[in-house]
């Protein structure tokens, strides 16, 4: 017998330093984060987010190093 725990639908979810997350989707959306636009089993978001999170470096870390090479 096999039984399914936890979430059966989850939310892509991004934050202001362009991380990502999944989340389960009938939860409401937590401070911080906004809905990426991609839903679906927890296997289709990684791969969402193995396509789309291509810099893990945060998004004020990447400003930092872009603003360092200018000067």
């Amino acid at each position: 017998m096999t039984t399914t725990t936890g979430p059966r639908q989850w939310a892509v979810l991004i934050n202001d330093e362009d991380q990502y997350s999944l989340f389960p989707s009938e939860l409401a959306v937590p401070g911080g984060w906004r809905e990426a636009g991609f839903t679906g089993d927890r296997e289709a978001c990684r791969r969402y987010v193995d396509e789309h999170w291509t810099d893990m470096r945060p998004a004020s870390l990447r400003r930092a190093m872009d603003g360092a090479g200018s000067g």
